[in-house]
C-alpha cells in the first residue's frame, strides 16, 4: 500500500524534491517544469501519471506501480536518476508526468532573482564578454541607482568584478563603455535551456521542438 497524498507530502525529504520533472497536457504537449516535490503531489492525487522512455518507448505509471518499479530502478538505473526517501520508501523522481484532466498551467511570470539574470545572460559578462563563474559575477544597474535606475529585466546585467569597478555609478555612455547585448526581459525562464545540456533530461527532447519555449518553469 502506498502512501497516502498527505504522507507524500510530509515525508519526502532529500534532495530529489529540487529536480525538475517535464509536464506533459494529456495530448502529450509540453506545458510547463515543475519541481519534483510538485510532481509527487499531482501524482499522489491521481492528476497525472509518470512517463518514462524505455528502450525508445514510452510508458505509462500510475504512483503506485512506479513506487512499484524503484527496486529495479536502483538495482539498473540507479545513476540516470534522482533520489527521495520518504520515511518508508525510495522512489526516483520522474522525468515527465502526463497531466490526465488538465490542458494547461496558469501562465506565471518569470521572476526576477539573480540565478535568471545570470541565466539569461548565460554567465557572461555584458561590457567585455568574458564567461564567468557565478562567484565572479556581480549585477550591475545599466542606469545606476544614483541617476535613478531601478531594479528591472531591462536594466539589470551581468557583469566581471572589474567591468563594474569600471563602470562605476556612471551610465555605460558616460564610462564610454558598450553592452554587447540590450538587456531584455525574457518571455520564458531562461533556466530550461541549461537543463536540456544534462544527460538526465535528454527524454525531454522529444517534446521539445520550436515550441520548448513555450513551457514555463515553476
Amino acid at each position: 500500500m502506498i502512501a497516502s497524498p498527505e504522507e507524500i507530502e510530509l515525508t519526502l525529504l532529500v534532495s530529489g524534491l529540487d529536480s525538475k520533472v517535464l509536464v506533459l497536457n494529456k495530448v502529450y504537449t509540453a506545458l510547463r517544469v515543475v519541481s519534483g516535490r510538485r510532481a509527487f503531489t499531482l501524482l499522489a492525487n491521481n492528476v497525472a501519471e509518470v512517463i518514462s522512455v524505455e528502450s525508445g518507448n514510452y510508458v505509462s505509471y500510475d504512483l503506485a506501480n512506479w513506487v512499484d518499479a524503484a527496486e529495479y530502478q536502483r538495482a539498473h538505473e540507479h545513476e540516470v536518476h534522482d533520489w527521495v526517501t520518504t520515511t518508508r520508501l525510495v522512489i526516483a523522481v520522474p522525468k515527465i508526468i502526463r497531466l490526465l484532466g488538465y490542458d494547461r498551467f496558469p501562465r506565471e511570470q518569470v521572476k526576477l532573482n539573480r540565478r535568471n539574470i545570470y541565466a539569461r545572460d548565460a554567465n557572461q559578462c555584458q561590457y567585455c564578454g568574458a564567461s564567468f563563474s557565478t562567484k565572479e559575477l556581480t549585477l550591475d544597474h545599466v542606469l545606476p541607482r544614483v541617476q535613478g535606475g531601478d531594479n528591472s529585466w531591462t536594466n539589470l546585467v551581468c557583469a566581471c568584478v572589474r567591468c563594474n569597478a569600471k563602470k562605476g555609478g556612471r551610465t555605460p555612455a558616460q564610462a564610454r563603455m558598450k553592452l554587447i547585448r540590450a538587456a531584455i526581459k525574457p518571455k520564458r525562464n531562461p533556466a530550461i535551456a541549461l537543463r536540456l545540456g544534462s544527460p538526465k533530461y535528454q527524454s525531454w527532447k522529444a517534446f521539445l521542438d520550436e515550441a520548448y519555449w513555450t513551457i514555463e518553469l515553476e
